[in-house]
């Protein structure tokens, strides 16, 4: 009998020792997985309270109040893009030579493509957004953006042809500039889907595509020449009003580039050049 109750006692000594062995100081913790959730129990000893982490180690306690309640629409202000510009020229030079909006001199060759060379390093393309909207379309990772803003394309030309206007029409020019710019800028509404992957990350990747529509507001011819110091011809000068494009955007967190090719030609007759351009935009989102 004595041995018996010898063996209870030392059995019950010994689950009592377990039961008091401090496991608090686990760095590991113990998990708990509730549906996209992971509830980590750490250091419960120091601080009294569990703390809650989803699956990317974001703290529940004022994120996930913020992703319930993200708002559908939100707005970025004043986004500013700069790139280079360039053109695809697709004329017929030969078809076009009977055209009345390209007069060269009598007895002079008829214009050639050589005659619209760029200088490429400062042909550019700034963009100012006044505002951009991005519209939940479905849990935040599929997004419409639009807005609207002021695209301003400088095209630099390294020959000396010049435009004229009442009537319009280019020419070539007698002098040489060392400036000879051509100027175009439009009002612009852009339309995009945007594919973010992971909404809860800002730093992480996104890709938008859509299209663009545009007025032209105003557009000059700018030269500076020793002959004749400084020169605009301003209005309309033969540019197509209207301007649609395919437009792209790539980002991976800060950093995003852009990109954009014109669905219609510059000018309104005779040449068939359409411009693109690529840049960095700078923009929160």
């Amino acid at each position: 009998m004595n041995r018996i109750v010898l063996a209870v006692t030392g059995i019950l000594l010994t689950i009592s020792g377990f039961a008091q062995t401090d496991t608090t100081n686990n760095d590991q913790g113990d998990t708990i997985h509730v549906g996209n959730f992971v509830i980590i129990k750490k250091n419960k000893g120091k601080s009294g309270n569990d703390t809650f982490y989803n699956r990317d180690n974001i703290n529940l306690g004022s994120n996930y109040y913020r992703r319930r309640h993200r708002s559908n629409i939100s707005t970025n202000w004043f986004i500013f893009d700069l790139g280079f510009a360039n053109w695809r020229d697709k004329t017929d030079y030969a078809a076009a030579a009977g055209n009345s909006y390209l007069q060269a001199a009598p007895g002079a060759p008829s214009f050639s493509s050589n005659d619209f060379s760029l200088r490429n390093s400062k042909s550019s393309n700034v963009n100012i957004w006044i505002f951009m909207q991005k519209l939940n379309l479905y849990r935040h990772i599929i997004n419409l953006k639009y807005g609207l803003g002021l695209e301003m394309y400088n095209y630099r030309y390294e020959t000396n042809i010049s435009y004229h206007k009442d009537p319009a029409y280019i020419f070539r020019d007698t002098i040489s500039f060392s400036t000879n710019k051509l100027a175009a800028d439009y009002a612009t509404i852009p339309f995009m889907i945007n594919i973010n992957p992971m909404p809860d990350r800002r730093r992480g990747l996104s890709f938008s595509v859509g299209m663009t529509a545009g007025y032209l507001y105003a557009s000059r011819n700018k030269q500076i020449s020793s002959e004749r110091g400084k020169q605009k011809v301003k209005g309309d000068i033969g540019l197509e009003k209207w301007r649609t494009a395919y437009v792209a955007e790539v980002g991976l967190g800060p950093v995003r580039i852009y990109g954009s090719y014109s669905m219609n030609a510059l000018h309104e007759q005779a040449l068939k050049q359409y411009p693109y351009v690529i840049g960095m935009r700078f923009s929160n989102w």
